[in-house]
């Protein structure tokens, strides 16, 4: 296994990465630069490397991420002192970013929340395709009850993964769910004894890793297209996509095998 360090830590086990956000000290705050630079250079990385076929991201430490870098706000340090018209732009060039790198990641990306997810932290656990959280996990949109909005696009993506009113819910009062609650909701797929956390992540990107990249890299765009278009667009994105598939190498193999069972 080969690991780098820094803000946003990685780790390679064969087609896996593991993506630890590791500024525990911060609370895993993911509103720095330096983060946020972090995690598009592993979104680019793993893109351009056929050989990533899946990720996991976690937090270091007992939480999944606070959010924003709240001492910061306090302080109004850094883009938090800026004022108004120049703060627009900070959030477009700063946390905004997240989501785009995300959109345009091009593998599978499973959020293992290991602890608290909170306000941004919250947001970009459901940014990622699938989520799986410890019984020690709680989840809270919580910026109303600091007097502010979700700048990182978590309106529309946390009513897109359970539906609008729960979200409302979430938004509106800023309350904290727990890992159950949370499952029950359909905002993860399963909750695991916090020891098994990552095991249980890997085992599942592992289940995901043993199918042709080329055809996990299209299904998981077909995917998000199909979030929000139209069907015919939607259907005309995948008769483009499949005679591409259907002259895959790895397609004739995998046909083959079929034949001989």
């Amino acid at each position: 296994m080969s690991t780098t360090t820094g803000p946003l830590a990685i780790a390679s086990e064969g087609a896996v990465q593991v993506w630890t956000i590791n500024l525990p000290h911060l609370g895993n705050a993911i509103t720095d630069q330096d983060f946020i630079t972090a995690f598009e250079g592993a979104v680019d990385a793993a893109n351009s490397d056929t050989g990533v076929r899946a990720v996991i991201l976690t937090g270091a430490g007992k939480i999944f991420s606070a959010g924003g870098n709240v001492k910061d706000m306090a302080n109004r340090e850094g883009m938090f002192g800026l004022e108004a018209i120049e703060q627009r732009y900070a959030y477009v060039d700063g946390i905004q970013r997240l989501p785009r790198a995300l959109a345009r990641l091009e593998v599978p990306i499973i959020a293992a929340v290991n602890g608290a997810a909170v306000g941004a932290g919250c947001d970009l656990a459901t940014m990622c395709d699938i989520r799986i959280a410890s019984e020690r996990a709680s989840f809270a949109e919580s910026f109303v009850q600091i007097g502010l909005v979700p700048g990182d696009g978590g309106t529309w993506f946390l009513q897109r993964a359970i539906g609008y009113e729960r979200a409302a819910e979430m938004t509106l009062t800023g309350d904290r769910i727990d890992a159950t609650t949370a499952h029950a909701w359909g905002l993860v797929s399963r909750v695991v004894a916090h020891e098994d956390l990552m095991s249980a992540a890997m085992e599942l990107a592992e289940r995901i890793v043993k199918n042709p990249p080329h055809a996990l890299r299209m299904a998981k765009r077909l995917l998000q297209e199909s979030r929000t278009g139209l069907l015919e667009s939607t259907l005309a994105m995948a008769a483009a996509m499949q005679p591409l598939a259907h002259r895959d190498a790895e397609h004739e193999r995998r046909i083959a095998q079929w034949r001989s069972v």
